[in-house]
């Protein structure tokens, strides 16, 4: 029986989305998340500045391109051509749907990796002195690692541009399991919570559903 190939995106469609996605992001982020060379990158870059799409900028120390409006509206063309030819809509769709019925778990545990009420203050912050506190946190985690991966496992069937969510977020999660906090909800690092919201964004702007739920 023959195997479905997943549909592999153009190379100039990875990296305006891969700028989407992160929000901001320099030449070689934008090449380790793609797995493009940087040289190409960096050209593709340039082309997209040319074109007006993004756009560089500079915020607390760090550089990268972001998209401009224009960029936003070219991307979501893209991924829309892209969802039609493919026909993998039904497939992101059932995928979004379970994302969906698990996004309220991972904001309540990130939530209590970084608060932990106290008997005078509801919104004390989790300064990591108890460990079954943690524990717990961990252990919801690891769950959501484990319903995380057959659900990138299906969009990788489809669309080969979803693959590495899975990876990255269990990765995160071995370093924070290691000692090292700042992996659950870290920002500027890719912390389980900063995966999860790429995936999330990565799912919504396929679908051309914007944040308030309106397509």
């Amino acid at each position: 029986m023959l195997t479905a190939v997943p549909h592999s995106s153009t190379p100039g469609l990875l990296v305006l989305h891969a700028v989407r996605v992160a929000g901001m992001a320099d030449d070689l982020a934008v090449a380790r998340r793609t797995g493009l060379d940087q040289h190409t990158v960096s050209e593709l870059l340039e082309d997209d500045e040319a074109y007006g799409w993004v756009t560089r900028v500079g915020f607390a120390g760090t550089n990268g391109w972001t998209l401009t409006e224009r960029g936003r509206d070219e991307d979501a063309r893209g991924l829309a051509e892209e969802l039609d030819r493919s026909g993998a809509r039904p497939a992101v769709e059932r995928a979004h749907r379970r994302f969906e019925s698990l996004n309220g778990r991972l904001v309540r545990a990130c939530t209590d990796w970084q608060l932990r009420p106290s008997p005078t203050d509801r919104l004390a912050a989790n300064d990591h002195t108890d460990p079954e506190w943690d524990a717990r946190v961990l252990a919801e985690l690891a769950t959501l690692a484990a319903e995380l991966r057959p659900l990138v496992g299906g969009l990788c069937t489809v669309l080969s541009r979803f693959g590495g969510y899975d990876e990255r977020f269990a990765a995160a999660l071995a370093r924070a399991r290691a000692g090292d906090t700042r992996w659950v909800a870290g920002v500027g690092m890719a912390s389980c919570h900063a995966v999860w919201m790429e995936l999330h964004e990565d799912l919504l702007s396929t679908l051309g559903i914007a944040r308030d739920g309106i397509r």
